[in-house]
């Protein structure tokens, strides 16, 4: 399993780190205890068709070309070969001037339009994308991330009430989206991929 931007671990991810049956390669743009090699994800230093499975969480809104690093996993995998991904949607920049992108639920599954659906759909709803909102408005306010920080905890209370929120509508306001795919070799037609919307505007 190739981890990509993996200097610290990913969300829900201990559990491909500690099972035997996996092994891990990860790199990111810096060292940590995590990562095996440093490399740019726009130019994988991997033969094509070498690894099974390809991990890349909140990293393709930091990238300049993600549909140069999603060619790069397509290269990378072998054939059949799974991704996971996840990206942001309704979340304001982070990481400074290193956030280039966001990706609507549907946009995302074209930039994934050459691997075949296994899963798909929303990361988190519009609860979560109001508690995102209401913590920089409340930084922009105080000039102080810490205050802001301690200031939004109440609206925290909106992302638990995602749970109570259908999917389709948790798509159109969601957070981020998820895709998890097999590589099929065949893509989507742009004629089709509308008829791939999941949302609630149908």
């Amino acid at each position: 399993m190739l981890m990509i931007g993996a200097a610290t671990k990913g969300a829900g991810t201990d559990g491909l780190y500690e099972t035997e049956a996996v092994r891990q390669i990860a790199f990111d743009i810096y060292p940590s205890a995590y990562t095996h090699f440093i490399a740019d994800a726009h130019q994988i230093p991997l033969a094509s068709g070498s690894v099974d499975g390809v991990c890349i969480q909140a990293v393709l809104e930091h990238v300049i070309d993600p549909e140069q690093v999603v060619s790069e996993i397509s290269r990378v995998l072998k054939p059949g070969g799974l991704v996971y991904a996840e990206t942001p949607f309704m979340q304001q920049v982070h990481e400074g001037a290193y956030d280039f992108t966001r990706f609507t639920e549907l946009g995302h599954r074209w930039l994934f339009r050459n691997f075949e659906t296994i899963s798909r759909g929303a990361l988190g709803g519009p609860g979560l994308s109001f508690y995102w909102a209401a913590k920089y408005f409340l930084r922009g306010l105080t000039r102080s991330r810490l205050l802001s920080d301690v200031l939004s905890l109440p609206f925290a209370l909106a992302a638990l009430m995602d749970g109570m929120i259908g999917e389709d509508h948790k798509i159109d306001g969601s957070n981020g989206a998820y895709f998890l795919g097999r590589l099929t070799g065949t893509s989507i037609p742009l004629s089709r991929i509308i008829d791939e919307y999941r949302g609630a505007q149908r």
